[in-house]
């Protein structure tokens, strides 16, 4: 008999057992993720919807100017970009779980404040507070999901929570402009900021910081799925600080390009309303459905991105192409506003959808360059240059509209920067010397 013919007999207890295992793993697609992408979406829910409050006339009902309004949307970044470090400190070394639920309660309050402060420095100083209640939610998050998912299934399990950004821009646009019109921007904060608070006690009674806290898997798969992650760390690097990391090529690389990276794509949320009103006649509640179109590409660039690069374990080539596409993509818009808006609109979405599309790549590359006790904090690093990226793309993309009365300045902005950091993610060396992962 050819040796090719032959097929051992692999005993029908084991078959079982793999099944029965697999199907346990698969509940944490089901357990963590929906409460993962619901407490972020809630998060850029009361981050974003500022935005509209400014397309809606803040300026006017508050007495204050149009680049003072920038100086608030701005605000919350700079806070957003103080604590992120010492939260995922916490995080890592005491619960992720916890800190969320306490940062769920104080942004909802803060949010919701938004619309009830009427001076401006003491709503300067709660949009300030806000960014900072936010500011621990995306580490603690990108943490909790290292404890549960494989390098292989690492990109698409970000993917999901990352699409609370899209998803919540897409149905706010549509929702807030409509609200705006029936109650007035500053009911609508305080509307918006509400269930964020109401959240928080569903978060604490149904998510849990590691596999062994959970009823819901068995020992088995709890087995499986630590000693996987163990054999993965044993992979990387031993670094016993955060400073040690600072030492590590491409941790500061990774820096300068998400902030980049985010000067594009905070400085387009914030001001996309305004810069839709200013570009044409329409009404606040259709420049809310205009505002969610780019929104709409984001969330299925986003699945799809995060699919391929989990099947090729591939992040690099699927952050920087799409980048250097959005920042292209906007270049194009820039040349078409105030000539044509539907042109210049119409690659917008472009824009919206590939400036997106590579997060889920993203944030799997530093877990898998550095140990664990390590990498929340890097995270939280990197998203902190965001952080400062986004006080930099709110504050000068709204000066610019308000200097130039036009949006073609901040485009042209935008451009540069996502183009910028679409090349700074190719000079990113590899991350050598892993092994094909086991498939959980």
């Amino acid at each position: 008999m050819p040796s090719g013919c032959y097929k051992a007999k692999v005993p029908e207890t084991l078959v079982g057992d793999a099944k029965k295992r697999l199907e346990g793993l698969r509940r944490r697609w089901w357990h963590i993720l929906p409460a993962v992408f619901v407490t972020y979406s809630l998060a850029y829910l009361d981050r974003t919807n500022y935005g509209f409050g400014a397309a809606a006339g803040m300026a006017r009902t508050l007495h204050i100017s149009n680049e003072q309004t920038a100086f608030l949307g701005s605000l919350f970044f700079l806070g957003y970009f103080l604590f992120q470090i010492p939260g995922a400190a916490y995080a890592q070394r005491k619960s992720a779980t916890r800190l969320v639920f306490f940062a769920l309660i104080a942004w909802g309050a803060l949010a919701a404040l938004t619309g009830v402060i009427r001076t401006f420095w003491l709503l300067a100083m709660d949009r300030l507070l806000l960014g900072v209640a936010e500011s621990m939610i995306l580490p603690a998050m990108l943490i909790l999901l290292c404890h549960w998912f494989t390098r292989a299934e690492r990109s698409r399990a970000n993917a999901v929570l990352i699409l609370g950004n899209p998803v919540t821009v897409m149905w706010m646009s549509a929702v807030t402009g409509f609200l705006i019109q029936g109650f007035g921007w500053q009911m609508t904060f305080v509307l918006e900021g509400v269930p964020s608070i109401l959240w928080a006690f569903v978060w604490i009674m149904t998510v849990r910081d590691k596999p062994a806290q959970v009823h819901w898997l068995d020992e088995a798969c709890q087995k499986h799925l630590n000693a996987e992650l163990a054999r993965e760390q044993q992979e990387l690097p031993q670094l016993e600080s955060f400073w040690a990391t600072l030492r590590v090529p491409g941790v500061l690389l990774l820096c300068v390009q998400f902030f980049s990276w985010s000067v594009g794509v905070y400085g387009l949320v914030l001001w996309l309303p305004t810069m839709i009103r200013a570009g044409t006649e329409q009404g606040i509640g259709a420049v809310g459905l205009l505002n969610a179109a780019p929104f709409l590409l984001a969330i299925l660039m986003m699945l799809a991105v995060a699919h391929f690069s989990d099947r090729s374990l591939n992040r690099r080539g699927y952050v920087g192409p799409f980048l250097v596409i959005a920042g292209l993509a906007l270049f194009v818009s820039y040349l078409a506003a105030g000539r044509d808006f539907w042109v210049a609109y119409g690659f917008l979405i472009v824009a919206g959808g590939a400036m997106y599309a590579p997060y889920g790549p993203f944030f799997s590359i530093i877990p898998e360059m550095l140990p664990g006790n390590v990498a929340g904090q890097v995270l939280a690093l990197v998203n902190s240059c965001g952080a400062l990226g986004g006080f930099v793309g709110a504050w000068l993309i709204g000066w610019l509209q308000a200097l130039t009365g036009n949006s073609r300045a901040g485009f042209m902005t935008m451009s540069i920067s996502l183009m910028l950091a679409g090349g700074l993610i190719f000079c990113l060396r590899p991350v050598s010397g892993q092994k094909q992962p086991h498939r959980a």
